[in-house]
């Protein structure tokens, strides 16, 4: 955890260096994999790094505590992820999801205990995540090549641009002293996360030969939706939200 500073450095170079050609283009289009040598490099580290580590780990926890904790303890974690997300929402001036996202924090924080219950969902405000990447988007960074960043995995150079501005920035991480309990917390954040994927496993290894394109594709489909309703959320004169307004002031 102590070398996450010096990662965060070498995604923001990347991501620099990604900037110089990013497209104008307005919408998300299909992705050549330009970088695929290095990526296919860093897949084959992460994923080493995640059978021989993380997946062990991740299954041990999930047998040796009790299933409801563990709901809890991701809980908490997405709540704490609702923070970034905020600020990505306002600097998105997207003010109905920066709302909703708003109270979302209020209630899990507080009628949820610090997010242990997700008290928010069950009041119809749905989960939702924003990051700085997608902020880029947002205004103008359409976009941008695929990017396996060791560690972090799928990515592009945008998106490495706001891994490390989420985290400094918006988190409540650089906050929490001593470091070693920051250090403490964000990897039982990781856990908790891998943890959380592990029922998805099987799916993944049944449905593709080459996992490496299936999680590509996958991800940049994912990020490139995201993008798209971000766009439909942030603009006022679009019908849907012309409607949305005008339910909320009935």
């Amino acid at each position: 955890m102590a070398k996450i500073p010096k990662i965060a450095v070498y995604m923001v170079l990347f991501g620099l260096a990604g900037v110089v050609f990013a497209e104008d283009d307005a919408t998300p289009v299909a992705q050549a994999d330009p970088y695929q040598p290095f990526n296919r490099a860093m897949y084959r580290f992460n994923d080493t790094l995640d059978k021989v580590i993380l997946k062990p780990v991740a299954t041990l926890y999930n047998k040796i505590i009790p299933k409801p904790v563990v709901k809890g303890i991701s809980n908490f974690f997405a709540n704490v992820d609702t923070v970034p997300t905020v600020a990505n929402d306002v600097l998105q001036a997207n003010v109905y999801q920066a709302t909703s996202d708003s109270w979302r924090l209020v209630i899990n924080t507080t009628v949820g205990i610090v997010g242990f219950f997700d008290v928010a969902s069950d009041v119809g405000l749905e989960p939702n995540k924003e990051d700085f990447g997608l902020t880029l988007a947002r205004w103008g960074y359409i976009n941008s090549n695929y990017l396996v960043l060791p560690f972090f995995g799928p990515s592009t150079p945008r998106d490495a641009i706001g891994l490390p501005v989420d985290y400094y920035v918006f988190s409540i991480y650089p906050f929490i002293n001593p470091k070693s309990a920051r250090y403490e917390l964000y990897g039982l954040g990781v856990i908790s996360h891998r943890a959380d994927l592990l029922s998805f496993q099987n799916v993944m290894e049944e449905a593709s030969v080459d996992k490496y394109v299936f999680l590509r594709d996958a991800y940049l489909q994912r990020r490139a939706y995201l993008i798209q309703r971000n766009k439909e959320l942030g603009d006022p004169y679009l019908e849907k939200n012309k409607q949305k307004a005008m339910d909320s002031n009935a």
